[in-house]
C-alpha cells in the first residue's frame, strides 16, 4: 500500500513538511534536506531553503550518533531545538499515557473513539501523532474524547484492541 500525502504548495506546507523531516530523521545538510523535499514532490531552490530553516529557527545539533543535524525548537513549552525523536521513546510515552489517561476505546470501520479524563484527550492525541504509528492517518482532539482515523478501511477494531493493550501492559515504575 503506497502512502501519499497530498500538500497544497504553500509556505506553511513546506515549513511543515522540513518540521517533520527533520523531527523524524537525521539530516546533515541542505542539499540533503533538498532531496527529502524533491522525494516528497517539493522543489525549492537552496535560496528559499536556507530562508525557511532561518524562519523555522533551524540549528545544528549534535545527535545521539555524533553528527551534526539540523533540528527545530519544539512546540510549547520547550522550544530548545533537539535531534530526531527515538520511535521507541515516544512509543513507551503513548504506553504509559495511555496507562494513565486512556478510560475507553471503541470502533467502527476505520474510526476509534478513545475517551479520557476532561482536559486530558489533547495530550493523548498529541502522543499518538508522536509516536508515528503507520496505520494511523490522523488523530482529532477535544476535551475528553481522540478521534484515530486508521488506514485500514476496516481496521478500527484492530487499533482499539491494540490500544487497550498498550494501556493494561503498561508496567509504571516501582516507587
Amino acid at each position: 500500500m503506497t502512502e501519499s500525502v497530498l500538500r497544497p504548495a504553500t509556505k506553511n506546507a513546506r515549513h511543515q513538511l522540513i518540521v517533520e523531516l527533520v523531527s523524524t530523521q537525521e539530516v546533515h545538510s541542505q542539499g540533503e534536506l533538498a532531496v527529502l523535499l524533491a522525494e516528497s514532490g517539493v522543489r525549492v531552490t537552496q535560496a528559499t531553503l536556507s530562508r525557511d530553516l532561518v524562519e523555522l529557527d533551524a540549528v545544528k545539533v549534535r545527535a545521539a550518533s555524533g553528527a551534526l543535524v539540523y533540528a527545530v525548537p519544539g512546540e510549547g513549552g520547550d522550544r530548545r531545538p533537539a535531534p530526531p525523536a527515538d520511535s521507541a521513546a515516544a512509543r513507551a510515552r503513548l504506553a504509559r499515557l495511555c496507562a494513565e489517561l486512556l478510560v475507553s476505546a471503541d470502533a467502527s470501520a476505520n474510526l476509534v473513539v478513545l475517551r479520557t479524563p476532561p482536559g486530558a484527550a489533547q495530550f493523548l492525541g498529541s502522543a499518538f501523532d508522536k509516536a508515528d504509528f503507520p496505520d494511523i492517518l490522523g488523530t482529532i482532539a477535544g476535551d475528553d474524547t481522540v478521534l484515530v482515523i486508521g488506514r485500514d478501511p476496516a481496521g478500527g477494531d484492530d487499533l482499539a484492541r491494540r490500544f487497550l493493550a498498550l494501556a493494561e501492559t503498561h508496567v509504571p515504575p516501582a516507587p
